[in-house]
């Protein structure tokens, strides 16, 4: 995984576990990788996925199971949509309205682009 210099690390980390869920690679109820798991395929410091598994803890994301491990919560998949379009609202979008602003465009000019990427990805 490569990270980037603009968001912590754990919150990067923390996009990287949504994203599987989103995907449905990891099913609510289902067991996820150890701290060290992760850590070691990440190469990562474990503290950091630590930090990590506390963020999704709190957001209600993943549960722990003391002495087992940490599981996906039933309402992951719900959660992680919560908290992933707040990031991308608060944080992507900005960028984005400005370049549109900026270059004179206007939604319904993204609307086939937008489709066409979801076809060609995820179809």
């Amino acid at each position: 995984m490569q990270f980037k210099d603009t968001q912590a690390i754990y919150l990067q980390i923390a996009d990287y576990v949504c994203e599987k869920i989103l995907l449905k690679e990891w099913k609510p109820e289902e067991r996820i990788p150890s701290v060290r798991e992760l850590a070691v395929s990440l190469e990562v410091n474990p503290n950091t996925v630590m930090r990590t598994y506390d963020f999704l803890q709190q957001q209600e994301i993943i549960y722990n199971q003391r002495g087992i491990g940490f599981f996906v919560s039933a309402n992951a998949l719900n959660n992680a949509i919560v908290y992933r379009k707040e990031e991308f609202t608060q944080k992507d979008l900005p960028g984005v309205f400005r370049n549109m602003y900026l270059l004179n465009m206007n939604v319904e000019e993204l609307r086939p682009k937008f489709e066409n990427f979801v076809k060609q990805n995820f179809a």
